[in-house]
């Protein structure tokens, strides 16, 4: 019985994957005119494509002189638009061309799909004249976001509080190192948001209330230090950022060895970003193999989806002392039937100094035998050497990280969990 099931099953899979090739060629052949257009011409270089003709609706402008000058190029697959179809999330991959510097691979994204685009044009026009549809440029200067005008100092908690995960609970402190890092202004390094251009001082503030990534990018480089890809620049609604490498799924069946190394550097900036010397905690809300990759040179891990970040100060915190923010805060493990999940309070992030939401997160997604992805289960460490599951430490550690059976457990665990890490890769490396 179950033979005849595996030939049938094989059949019809044999079939499936037929019926797809011969579909995609027919989308070929049907768009055989718009193929050869999309070699011959540069989109990029179009207002309407990357979004410049919505400014000030729009992410930035100070990349704009590139784009239009032909700098930037789309790599081959990037340029067939009928592929946009499975291109949900608008990322591109891109080459940007410097006469004395050469090449280099970018990074491309539109910060959302079209649907999500298609929406907040419409939120804009909605607020600007209660209906779904207007003169986008017009309508922002109806909008909170023109409201902030010259006359205003300081970019303040109560107005943006709330708008975007960057700023659930905002702090003066975090607010003034977003605008004085601000990279879409000539005049960046000033605090005061009147230094700010009208238009300027609009894609900063739409920036933040649609998808804050490129904010976090420029608060917390990459330059300085921190986990993050490098931002690079903005025109329209297109941003680019630097090229880090395959992302983290692609280690997945790497050697042992490699896969140790990762695993060290995960949890090295679930420290970082927890515990740093200008006491902001970044907590991790979307945690999937996706959203790192991998430096192939290096072989540096890196965040690379920073949209969905919390940003608690822990001055403010100790300064404002809520109710219980000096207990320290255990995540809890929550089974779900669902790839990623996290269990968290966004509240009690901002209100607890010290919190261990980051090494669950990294351990429950992408180490522990809890971790699924893509269909697999066992985390970034299945299948550890013969002499590890007999000493049974990392295996308990990694447990103990993803569901503590004692109280404050975690804490210890991925302290001790680090250690052995290093421990590990120090081995690794002696014995090449």
């Amino acid at each position: 019985m179950l033979r005849i099931l595996s030939l049938k099953f094989g059949r019809v899979y044999r079939c499936g994957k037929f019926l797809f090739i011969v579909a995609f060629f027919v989308i070929l052949l049907m768009n055989t005119h718009n193929l050869f257009a999309s070699f011959q011409r540069n989109e990029l270089t179009d207002r309407r494509f990357i979004g410049l003709n919505k400014c000030p609706a729009c992410f930035g402008t100070s990349w704009c002189r590139k784009f239009m000058n032909g700098q930037v190029t789309f790599e081959m697959w990037g340029r067939l638009r009928f592929l946009d179809f499975f291109n949900v999330k608008n990322v591109y991959f891109a080459q940007y061309g410097e006469p004395r510097e050469g090449t280099r691979r970018v990074v491309l994204k539109r910060l959302g799909s079209n649907q999500e685009l298609a929406e907040i044009d419409q939120k804009i026009c909605k607020r600007a004249t209660g209906r779904p549809r207007c003169d986008l440029i017009q309508g922002m200067y109806k909008t909170e976001f023109a409201q902030l005008n010259g006359d205003v100092r300081l970019l303040t908690p109560e107005v943006v509080e709330g708008w975007s995960d960057l700023v659930h609970c905002p702090s003066q402190r975090l607010l003034d190192r977003v605008v004085r890092r601000y990279a879409e202004t000539k005049d960046s390094g000033s605090f005061l948001l009147k230094n700010l251009k009208d238009t300027e001082r609009m894609q900063l503030l739409m920036t933040l209330a649609f998808n804050p990534e490129p904010l976090v990018l420029q608060s917390f480089p990459s330059d300085e230090g921190w986990p993050f890809a490098k931002y690079l620049g903005a025109c329209g609604r297109m941003v680019a950022v630097n090229y880090v490498g395959e992302e983290l799924w692609s280690f997945y069946n790497a050697p042992w060895e490699k896969r140790v190394d990762l695993a060290k550097q995960l949890m090295d900036i679930a420290e970082q970003l927890t515990n740093n010397d200008f006491d902001f905690a970044l907590y991790l809300l979307d945690v999937s193999f996706d959203n790192f990759a991998v430096g192939p040179r290096d072989g540096k891990v890196i965040v690379v989806d920073a949209e969905n970040i919390i940003v608690a100060d822990k001055r403010l915190i100790k300064q404002n002392k809520p109710e219980n923010y000096d207990v320290w805060y255990e995540s809890r493990y929550e089974e779900c039937d669902k790839e990623a999940c996290l269990s968290f309070s966004k509240d009690i992030l901002c209100s607890r100094v010290t919190v261990d939401h980051n090494y669950y997160a990294i351990c429950q997604n992408l180490l522990s035998r809890f971790a699924t992805w893509r269909g697999t289960t066992g985390g970034l460490l299945h299948d550890p050497p013969a002499n590890l599951v007999k000493d049974g430490r990392l295996t308990a550690l990694l447990d103990q990280c993803t569901r503590p059976q004692k109280q404050y457990g975690r804490f210890q665990a991925a302290k001790e969990l680090r250690e052995y890490l290093t421990e590990l890769t120090q081995l690794s490396n002696t014995n090449r």
